[in-house]
This record gives C-alpha cells, sequence and structure tokens, in this order.
C-alpha cells in the first residue's frame, strides 16, 4: 500500500513538474518573439526623421511599446475620448444620441476641415447629436468638434472623464479644435503616449464605459472610419475578413517645416476572431506626410506578420 502511494506521489509529481516546464517554454517562447518584434519595429523607425511611438495590447493582455512617451501630440485622435465624453453626458442627462440641436452656419468656421458644411448648404439645420458624433469620429469633422465641445461637454469635463475612467492615465486634453487653430502651437498641449491611447481604444472595443447603444454607436462609426487608409489599415485592406477601428490625427506644419503629428490607433479583429489594438504616433515629421505613413504601414505590416505567424501565444 506504501509503495502504491509513493509510485502515485511520484507520478503526480513528474505530471507537475513536465506542466511546469511546458508553460515555462510557452513564456519563454512568447518572450522571445516579442522581443523580436519589438527589436524589428526599433528598426524600422531608428532612421525616421521623427519621433516615431507605437503601442500594442495582443490577446491575452500582454503590451509592446516601443518609444511610449507621454508627448506625442493627438490632433484629431482627441475626437475619440469626446464622443466617449459627449456619451457619458447624455447618459446622465437620460438622454440619447438621437437628441436634435439646431445649427447655424453663421456658428460655423468656413476655413476649416468640414464635410459637414458640404453636406448642409442652408443657414440652419436640424441635426442630431449622434449625427454630430458621426461626423468627428468618421470624416473628423472639425466645426462638429466644436459643436459639441460648446454645447454638450468641455474639454474639461472630457479629461475630467478620461481620468476617471483610466487614472494615471498619459491622455491630456487642453484645447479644442477651435483654439489650435487660433494657436498652432497649442496642438501639443492636447497630447499622450501611444500606451495610454491604446488602453482608452481597448476599454472601447471589450469593456463597458457608457451605455451600450451608445458605445456600440461609437464602435461602429470608428469600424466605418476610413481616413488614413495609407497607415496602419495598409497591410490589413489585405486580409479578407479582417476589421479596424479606428480614429486618425494629423498635424499642422511647424515652424521648423516639420509635420507635428500623423498619428492612427485602433483594434484589430482577424477572420479567426484573434484581436490587438494597435496605436502608432508620429510627432515632428521632417519629411513629407507620404513617407510617415509609409513607415506607419511597414509597423502595421510587421506587428500584423508577428500576430499571424504567434496566434498560439495570444490568447
Amino acid at each position: 500500500m506504501k509503495h502504491s502511494i509513493f509510485l502515485s506521489t511520484l507520478l503526480l509529481t513528474a505530471l507537475s513538474f513536465l506542466a511546469g516546464c511546458s508553460g515555462a517554454g510557452s513564456s519563454s517562447a512568447t518572450t522571445d518573439s516579442r522581443d523580436s518584434l519589438r527589436d524589428s519595429l526599433a528598426a524600422i523607425i531608428a532612421e525616421a526623421p521623427g519621433q516615431i511611438g507605437i503601442a500594442v495590447i495582443f490577446d491575452n493582455g500582454d503590451t509592446l511599446t516601443v518609444n511610449n512617451s507621454a508627448d506625442y501630440p493627438l490632433m484629431s485622435m482627441f475626437k475619440l475620448p469626446e464622443a466617449l465624453a459627449t456619451g457619458k453626458t447624455l447618459d446622465l442627462r437620460g438622454q440619447d444620441f438621437d437628441s436634435v440641436m439646431t445649427i447655424s452656419r453663421a456658428d460655423l468656421n468656413p476655413d476649416t476641415w468640414s464635410p459637414m458644411l458640404k453636406d448642409y448648404t442652408a443657414d440652419s439645420w436640424s441635426m442630431t447629436v449622434g449625427d454630430l458624433v458621426r461626423y468627428i469620429l468618421i470624416p473628423s469633422d472639425n466645426n462638429a468638434s466644436n459643436l459639441l465641445f460648446d454645447s454638450i461637454v468641455s474639454v474639461e469635463e472630457t479629461q475630467r472623464f478620461i481620468t476617471a475612467l483610466l487614472p494615471d492615465t498619459d491622455i491630456k486634453l487642453l484645447h479644442t479644435e477651435a483654439e489650435m487653430q487660433r494657436e498652432h502651437a497649442k496642438s501639443y498641449d492636447n497630447c499622450s503616449s501611444p500606451l495610454a491611447y491604446a488602453r482608452l481604444v481597448e476599454k472601447v472595443f471589450t469593456d463597458s464605459i457608457i451605455s451600450p447603444a451608445k458605445q456600440d454607436f461609437i464602435r461602429r462609426r470608428m469600424l466605418e472610419c476610413n481616413t488614413g487608409l495609407d497607415r496602419i489599415s495598409a497591410p490589413l485592406l489585405a486580409v479578407k475578413g479582417a476589421t479596424f477601428g479606428h480614429r486618425t490625427g494629423s498635424g499642422y506644419t511647424n515652424e521648423r517645416g516639420e509635420v507635428t503629428a500623423v498619428n492612427d490607433g485602433g483594434y484589430v479583429t482577424l477572420p479567426d476572431g484573434t484581436t490587438y489594438t494597435i496605436v502608432i504616433l508620429v510627432k515632428d515629421f521632417a519629411g513629407p506626410q507620404p513617407e510617415a505613413e509609409r513607415i506607419m504601414a511597414s509597423l502595421s505590416a510587421t506587428v500584423l506578420d508577428h500576430v499571424l505567424n504567434h496566434r498560439q501565444f495570444q490568447k
């Protein structure tokens, strides 16, 4: 009897040891593959004429970053926090995105990026808050953004909402589109690290932030976003069935002739259900914007290749 108990104990110990070795091997393989990916990404941006940061959050919660400082100007990427804060404010008021506003052309800036002004030609018109949210999340309309900040939720309230949602976040919002247009240097004040923005995107697609209907509306608008398709989207467009819900941002040209920002970030879902969040922020790029976008596409392709080849470590 004692012999039998000893053999059973020995067998259990051996199985536990093998399981531990298997787990260690998988962990080691995952670490090695992540280190290799980080090296590949760093090599791509090493000679770039600007500061480029990248953050990736994988299916299993692992994160990878390169140049993850908190000083990247967000530009129109701040419209995602604005949309979420708008939704939260309406939740607190007991209102939906179908609440109607009256828009006066006299209150809008004809000299800013505003597809809405081409779609509506009257002196005034009615529009739902959801329509304005759609305009900021898809064509990135600056007038729509200014209207939401003026009428629904302020920049300060948006910052408080984001800080409550993500304590200790690097996301910092101080100015509207109108303020940044009047003084371009202020665009550096609305800033974030790549990882902080990636964590926000991750929450939008995997967590409950605002009422389900409003959050689903925002997700769907991000999936419909068709700006910046030469950036992170470029290699994903070749993967049949892949989706990418994202928000882009592009900056002004500063006094040194540099493009202040060329940004993109969102949530990728591959046909087999594998997901990852990826954010690439480019600051003060001393070259043409298409060259920055080419580098971003190369970074995106490298991450995509890694995920496709290492999916067994993702979950």
